[in-house]
């Protein structure tokens, strides 16, 4: 039961994790967030310049009714009119294939933020493996994705055919207008149908943005053991790093002792600590701390201090006041004092005379 238990997605993805899967082109993109703004932008921009683009297309079309009995039929001819008209249909589409461009970029940026990745692009064998094929014909996000698209296409398909029902009292009235008015409504009509399916392929869209951000964490989600072992990889084995800091603590306490001889006095507290000073009034503004100790540590200290005749001077609070300190910290003002008559009294000892600097 407990091997289940781990091998059960059920922890939340890292931030590793997540970067790994964005790294690969893993990201919760939705399609229809990107067909429905670039959809409704369209329409919107359309809605706007078509009382400048229509009036334009229909002298175009003019030009060339005009000059259709003028035009000599041949090869040079057609390629050259063929080219002139699409250069400026080119130039009256331009805006909209401009804007195609941006908000399709746009879209994407405003869902994953900027990405930029070949590894989705990169070759997969496994990709070629025909099982694997069929499982993923066959999987769940495949039924959810024709379900996504039957309901896409039903609803926008009952709208159209809501709205053109509806006018349909309208166009019956048109069987002896000008063609001018059966053009106005067949426009009228699409421009319906246009901004209706727009607004259900919105509303499809925030739902789908969402499922597909909720799938993408589904998906994300990570066994305790792959917790584990992502720890493992980024922070390192924690036997392993206690093992090192042991070294590493058991190299500095060799460091230190074999500081303890260079010291002028080891200050110490008769029942567990020692301290030893070193000062050198050439390089030093004032004594600073090369070695401490507590317990073992502090008779070690000692016994080495006795066996190189490094003088020691029993004072309880000057002890206490220096063991707060790390190894290499100069002594606080606060302390000179207490400090110097400490060396004082040593190098009257040694008849080494000692003056505060």
């Amino acid at each position: 039961m407990a091997e289940e238990q781990d091998q059960e997605r059920s922890e939340q993805a890292t931030q590793k994790r997540r970067e790994d899967f964005r790294k690969k082109g893993q990201v919760a993109q939705s399609k229809e967030v990107q067909t429905a703004v670039l959809l409704t932008s369209a329409l919107m921009l359309w809605y706007f310049y078509l009382p400048f683009f229509w009036p334009r297309m229909q002298r175009l079309v003019a030009h060339l009714w005009r000059r259709a009995g003028e035009i000599e039929v041949t090869g040079s001819s057609v390629y050259d009119l063929t080219l002139s008209i699409l250069g400026q249909v080119a130039l009256l589409l331009a805006p909209l294939l401009l804007m195609v461009l941006v908000v399709g970029a746009l879209s994407s940026i405003m869902q994953i933020g900027f990405l930029l990745t070949t590894k989705p692009l990169e070759p997969d064998l496994n990709k070629l493996n025909p099982i694997q094929g069929a499982k993923k014909f066959f999987s769940k996000r495949s039924a959810v994705e024709v379900v996504k698209s039957l309901a896409k296409v039903c609803l926008v398909g009952f709208v159209a055919f809501k709205t053109v029902h509806a006018s349909f009292a309208d166009s019956v009235l048109l069987v002896d207008a000008p063609l001018s008015q059966t053009v106005a409504l067949l426009g009228k009509v699409a421009g319906l149908v246009l901004f209706k399916s727009c607004g259900v392929l919105v509303v499809l869209a925030l739902f789908d943005f969402l499922f597909v951000r909720w799938e993408m964490e589904q998906r994300m989600k990570m066994t305790k053991q792959e917790i584990k072992e992502e720890f493992k990889e980024t922070e390192g084995d924690p036997h392993l790093k206690a093992r090192i800091r042991s070294i590493q603590q058991e190299a500095a306490r060799k460091r230190m002792m074999a500081d303890v001889p260079k010291a002028d006095v080891v200050v110490t507290n008769p029942t567990h600590l020692s301290v030893a000073l070193k000062y050198d009034r050439a390089t030093m503004d004032a004594p600073k701390v090369i070695a401490k100790g507590a317990d073992h540590l502090a008779m070690k200290i000692r016994e080495i201090a006795r066996e190189h005749n490094v003088a020691m001077v029993e004072n309880v609070p000057v002890a206490r006041a220096l063991y707060k300190l790390e190894i290499g910290d100069t002594i606080p003002e606060e302390m000179f004092g207490a400090v110097a008559e400490i060396l004082a009294y040593v190098y009257n000892l040694k008849s080494k005379p000692f003056r505060r600097s």
